[in-house]
């Protein structure tokens, strides 16, 4: 098929409106079979059950095109369980997973000319979501439920390469012991843009959270994990009940062990032990692992390593094994990839 006339190695991370969007219906306790439409826009109810009381989940998830012309999806089978746990969390019927990933594949298919050429650095990112469309004026579920998927092309999230971050450490809290840090819930990011927006007005790029309840542990950014490297080159990542289980972080813990060799820890980790790690980094599907050269407490600065400059040799490392398992350049463990074409 004929890629669309798209400047692909200047377009931003934005949103860009493609062919077609994959729609279904929850009503009457059973979701329909859904399809295909040319119609971005939604139409619902002044008193829908997502605009009253943020009945709604997501996802995130990319296409590429690999080095040898196919088309591939990362991992589709994890987001669809993701979703399902945060469906369930939020009294949601959860949309289930082999339509899911069909639904990912129909709108991939249906999108293939807005799947970037190989080389350019863009990709097709894919957003599925669900939310409660029927009114809902007395504090309770909705009864239906739309579940929709959308894609656009997006150019890196980083423009101009991937430069070492500045984070501080924040005074607001991400998730409560209990709550619903642990699913990828809309009200989840909405608690997170005042601390981000005042993170940006202070200079800074992301925010460290701690834990809510001892503020003692490292959680997570906005929207990110953390990993860190010890400087006797072992990963480490957070581990708590209250972070997303990132799918990315997953895969570049066993891209880590079993692909370069590293010893890896899933922990609890402390604030004070952060200024002894040689490395640290963020990690997601839009940037993949990003870096991370100094994290400021309050005036106190902790500055890795590694420096401001460049990654760190560790995540460099990792990132370039990740990419070239998602491009067709490394052989990807079974399961890894889902050929759209």
């Amino acid at each position: 098929m004929e890629k669309k006339n798209i400047d692909w190695e200047n377009i931003g991370f934005g949103y860009i409106p493609t062919d077609k969007r994959f729609v279904a219906n929850y009503k009457d306790g059973a979701w329909d079979e859904g399809g295909l439409t040319e119609d971005p826009n939604i139409v619902m109810n002044e008193c829908a059950g997502v605009l009253q009381y943020a009945q709604t989940v997501f996802e995130g998830m990319k296409a590429y095109t690999t080095e040898d012309g196919h088309i591939v999806t990362f991992r589709p089978d994890l987001n669809a369980k993701r979703m399902v746990d945060s469906a369930k969390r939020l009294e949601m019927p959860p949309f289930p997973e082999d339509k899911f990933v069909d639904a990912i594949v129909q709108t991939v298919k249906a999108n293939e000319a807005y799947v970037p050429p190989y080389g350019t650095g863009a990709t097709l990112y894919i957003r599925p979501y669900m939310f409660g469309i029927n009114p809902v004026i007395g504090v309770k579920p909705a009864t239906d439920y739309q579940f929709r998927v959308f894609a656009t092309p997006v150019g890196p999230y980083f423009k101009g390469g991937v430069k070492p971050l500045t984070l501080c450490v924040s005074d607001f809290d991400r998730a409560a012991p209990h709550g619903t840090g642990h699913i990828k819930a809309g009200l989840n990011y909405a608690m997170s843009l005042h601390a981000i927006v005042t993170a940006h007005a202070n200079g800074f790029d992301e925010n460290m959270y701690l834990d809510s309840a001892t503020r003692t542990k490292v959680e997570e950014t906005g929207g990110a994990n953390f990993l860190f490297v010890t400087k006797d080159n072992t990963v480490v990542t957070p581990h708590s009940t209250t972070i997303l289980p990132s799918i990315t972080r997953r895969s570049l813990m066993y891209v880590a062990e079993h692909y370069l060799g590293l010893k890896v820890e899933e922990r609890d980790v402390y604030f004070d032990e952060v200024k002894d790690f040689a490395e640290c980094g963020l990690c997601g599907t839009a940037a993949v692992i990003s870096p991370v050269g100094k994290i400021v407490n309050h005036g106190e600065e902790i500055c890795f390593p590694s420096g401001m400059e460049q990654m760190g040799p560790t995540i460099a490392k990792l990132r370039d094994t990740l990419t070239g398992i998602q491009m067709g350049r490394i052989e990807a463990p079974e399961g890894w990839l889902k050929y759209i074409d």
